[in-house]
């Protein structure tokens, strides 16, 4: 079992996938929500302060490096235009904004992506933090509702059909 939440840990840690793909692979395999949750929370916040201190200068130092330049340049792109877009729409609500766009579960719209344009934008640690972390609560709560519902309502078909069939004596789909 310990196996099974070092793995959603893990999983929760990678960009692009983070928790919302980590909550669902831990409704996957069976592990209790809160647990989870919890788990997967923490392993999408540890990466935070690092990227928020040193995402930036990391990006800058190596954009013109031959082979990691052209990535580096895209993440260093991909953060300045989320971070004008978050100012843009929110002017003066940045705090909420960035909350807002770490918590809608969309590909692209995580923690790393979050923090690095609070770095770009110069918003102070703390509340990028706070609005980061609010973000990924408000993620896991709306990943874990679709997880539950979608594959517990196909785990519910499934298990209905199993009974089904063996009631009748068949033994598969067909």
């Amino acid at each position: 079992m310990i196996g099974k939440y070092l793995w959603v840990f893990l999983i929760s840690m990678v960009p692009i996938i983070e928790l919302r793909g980590a909550i669902p692979v831990a409704v996957g395999m069976g592990l209790p929500l809160i647990p989870s949750y919890i788990i997967c929370i923490i392993g999408n916040m540890l990466p935070v302060p690092f990227i928020y201190f040193f995402a930036r200068k990391v990006l800058i130092w190596g954009s013109d490096k031959p082979v990691i330049g052209k990535f580096f340049t895209f993440c260093l792109e991909k953060g300045e235009k989320g971070g004008k877009k978050l100012q843009a729409k929110a002017g003066r609500g940045l705090f909420v904004a960035l909350l807002l766009f770490v918590g809608i579960p969309l590909p692209g719209t995580g923690a790393w992506t979050g923090t690095l344009a609070a770095s770009l934008l110069d918003m102070d640690f703390k509340s990028s933090v706070v609005a980061v972390m609010c973000g990924v609560l408000l993620a896991g709560v709306i990943m874990a509702l679709i997880s539950n519902g979608v594959l517990g309502a196909l785990s519910f078909m499934l298990s209905n059909q199993t009974a089904i069939l063996e009631k009748s004596g068949r033994s598969g789909f067909f």
